[in-house]
């Protein structure tokens, strides 16, 4: 398999850009900054690479399914089913382990549809979800699926980030996330970046917050029932900028993109209509955690089982898919955040290692999560379509 790394620097300025002051009057902006590209080399998931896989004692993976195209996102029925979309070829494909081997033995394509994305399973309903489309469908005992069943046909058009995800939240509602059409812009679609919340028949849609750029991976946490999501930050502002936000998403609520990131710093290629950037910094919300700039979270589950120890129980976890926009990479690795009392405290991580050969190969980008019906930890791969599942003890 031909591999290779590639490599670009470039550097570029902002000169007299013109930006509100707090007396009205427009002020000079300079500013320079550096932008890289690194793609680290693609390898092969071999037994050796996986076998180098570092995660806390008493944790195990092992590929649970491979030959999955581009595989994304994931969802388990209650019967053991596996539901696992294709980003690249738009299929949704059934995955079974009927002999319990630890190894599904069952790989079946379900339904096909353009730019097929985000999953969600609620009892005996799926939903599925395309750039701009919403469908439902019925799983069956055996782990089939009826015809879809169109709910939505006008979701907004998705630009850079198109990969939309939706999940049902505590309150029988569907939460969809919306992303940016743009690394940094003023959206013209006031559903571009944010949350959206959906009846269950698709006939009403609200939306619940904004100023998120692509918050991919979102959950609730099983005791507070707080929504927390992890948002992309905004590319060419540097190696360590716009470093990764950890969101308690609540209704109503903005969360600052494009104008005002992080800790309250501004992206001085847009000013906010009518107000100064510290205007609306003020009325915008700050992110509760950061994390390494660049390393790209996708998914979020809160651990609810009870196959990991008590400790796990109520913690996060995200997978970082990894970098393309930093000198160094960041992520390439599936992290933990640790919750007490329902607040996050930290972010550590869980499995590393899939980043190798010096940092300049990687043989996973990962991605989806699930939690299998025993209380393991599914994760998928998109860059060689592997299923990994993680467990504790043997």
């Amino acid at each position: 398999m031909k591999t290779m790394t590639f490599i670009a620097v470039f550097s570029f300025a902002i000169h007299q850009l013109p930006l509100f002051g707090q007396d009205g009057n427009k002020e000079i902006i300079e500013r320079r900054m550096e932008g890289h590209i690194f793609r680290p080399k693609q390898l092969l998931p071999t037994p050796e690479n996986i076998a180098s896989l570092k995660l806390p004692p008493g944790f195990t993976i092992e590929k649970f399914a491979e030959g999955l195209g581009k595989s994304r996102m994931l969802a388990v029925a209650a019967n053991g089913s596996v539901y696992v979309t294709d980003r690249d070829h738009g299929t949704l494909t059934l995955l079974q382990d009927q002999d319990q081997d630890g190894k599904a033995d069952v790989v079946r394509i379900l339904t096909k549809k353009d730019q097929l994305h985000g999953i969600a399973v609620d009892g005996d309903n799926l939903y599925l979800i395309t750039v701009n489309e919403l469908y439902k469908t019925t799983i069956h005992p055996d782990g089939n699926i009826d015809s879809l069943q169109l709910l939505v046909d006008d979701l907004p058009d998705g630009g850079q980030h198109g990969n939309r995800t939706l999940k049902v939240g505590p309150d029988n509602a569907l939460y969809v996330s919306v992303g940016s059409t743009c690394n940094a812009c003023v959206e013209t679609n006031k559903e571009n970046a944010t949350m959206l919340k959906v009846s269950l028949d698709g006939s009403q849609r609200a939306t619940y917050a904004t100023g998120l750029r692509n918050t991919i991976g979102f959950d609730w946490h099983p005791q507070t029932g707080d929504l927390w999501g992890f948002d992309h930050g905004i590319d060419w502002l540097g190696n360590d900028e716009q470093r990764e936000e950890l969101n308690k998403i609540e209704e109503g609520q903005d969360y600052g993109w494009p104008f005002v990131y992080g800790d309250g710093q501004f992206e001085v290629h847009h000013d906010p209509k009518g107000m100064t950037h510290e205007e609306y910094a003020a009325k915008s919300v700050k992110p509760t955690l950061l994390y390494d700039a660049h390393a790209a979270p996708m998914d979020l589950l809160f651990y609810t089982g009870d196959q990991f120890p008590e400790e796990f129980s109520g913690d996060a976890f995200v997978t970082m898919h990894g970098s393309w926009n930093r000198a160094e990479p960041s992520g390439y690795k599936v992290v933990r955040i640790r919750y007490e009392n329902g607040h996050p405290t930290r972010v550590e991580d869980f499995i590393t290692g899939f980043l190798t050969d010096d940092k300049k190969g990687q043989f996973a980008r990962v991605c989806g999560l699930a939690q299998y019906t025993d209380g393991s930890l599914l994760i998928a791969d998109d860059a060689h379509g592997v299923i990994y599942r993680v467990r504790f003890g043997k």
